[in-house]
């Protein structure tokens, strides 16, 4: 089916799914980074989803012991798993061979679930406003990217661009927080008060 979708508006549409998902991402982490918004405490995170779960009714299905526990991991493991099946079908369809890409998608899938069941750690262990800094980077520029393809645009180097696309995202971003965090340090200065007397 995806055969029938012209390859330009393929690009655009997963080009701009991800530069919605990627600029919001890099947005937050950009505040988050220079102060101007707080810093996500992971260890109070998870001691309130920890606690909410301990709460939630235990609801138990047929197959599955844990209703809360297999519905809450399968939305994370589902978002993953679609954003690199994006990615794969968008790399098939540059190389014409949708098949395997297709092919290349569901074992990506598989992968993520595997990796889901796997990782049980609490996610405090992970640095998770510099992860989130680091998914935005790259969701926008693969949309960066891609939308451009999809508007016909001819990137030097084709695929290779990518090399400078990501690193050039970075930078800017980084140039941002820097930016960022010299106006949040300056004290709000207040406005000079008039010499001149009103005459009554």
């Amino acid at each position: 089916m995806l055969t029938l979708v012209p390859l330009g508006a393929l690009r655009l549409a997963v080009g701009g799914l991800l530069l919605i998902f990627g600029l919001q991402w890099l947005r937050k982490a950009i505040m988050r980074a220079s102060g101007l918004k707080a810093l996500h405490d992971e260890d109070a995170i998870y001691a309130a989803e920890l606690a909410a779960a301990k709460a939630a009714l235990a609801g138990r299905r047929p197959i599955v012991g844990d209703w809360y526990s297999f519905t809450l991991s399968f939305k994370g493991v589902v978002l993953e798993g679609l954003e690199v099946a994006f990615i794969a079908l968008t790399f098939g369809a540059n190389q014409r061979n949708i098949p395997l890409a297709a092919i290349a998608a569901l074992a990506a899938v598989l992968v993520v679930t595997i990796a889901g069941v796997a990782a049980r750690a609490p996610l405090a262990l992970v640095p998770e406003n510099t992860m989130k800094f680091v998914v935005g980077v790259i969701l926008t520029s693969f949309g960066v990217f891609w939308g451009a393809e999809g508007a016909s645009a001819q990137w030097p180097g084709a695929d290779a661009a990518l090399l400078s696309v990501v690193p050039a995202v970075a930078l800017f971003a980084a140039a941002l927080v820097a930016v960022l965090r010299r106006i949040v340090r300056q004290p709000i200065r207040a406005p000079p008060r008039s010499t001149q007397r009103v005459s009554s």
